[in-house]
């Protein structure tokens, strides 16, 4: 039986450790870090920690809120998007994840874009519109 995408990515630990870089990542990249200056970066990267390792095939459950929900009024540009799976990317490259599991990844990743992206524009450093209202902090 083949192994699951989270099993092959190292499970749990491994997942955290490429979301953290990435994090990390985007937020010194001026080409996308305006859109989270208002995030929560501890619950993001719950979330993304929990979204990744749920589709992925592993025990987490993802329990935010949809993509098209989290980023609306956003003002997310096609290029900004771009520059975030680039970012990821490099993350991937970075952590020495296989070929394989980056393309598995990206593809379940990719038809997010439609959920996310609302500016059918190239331009990337965008400032988050000052209506946007980001999720409430998480609680611990």
């Amino acid at each position: 039986m083949e192994r699951s995408l989270y099993e092959r990515l190292g499970g749990i630990g491994a997942i955290t450790a490429v979301v953290e870089a990435f994090r990390d990542r985007v937020a010194a990249d001026d080409r996308i870090n305006q859109k989270f200056v208002k995030t929560d970066l501890a619950r993001l990267t719950k979330m993304l920690i929990d979204q990744v390792a749920e589709a992925a095939g592993g025990p987490n459950k993802y329990t935010g809120r949809s993509m098209k929900e989290a980023h609306a009024r956003m003002a997310v540009t096609n290029g900004e998007f771009d520059a975030l799976v680039e970012d990821l990317v490099a993350t991937l490259n970075q952590i020495h994840v296989g070929k394989a599991e980056q393309d598995e990844l990206l593809g379940m990743l990719g038809p997010m874009k439609d959920e996310i992206v609302e500016v059918d524009s190239n331009e990337v450093g965008t400032p988050l519109p000052a209506a946007y209202q980001p999720a409430a902090p998480m609680r611990s």
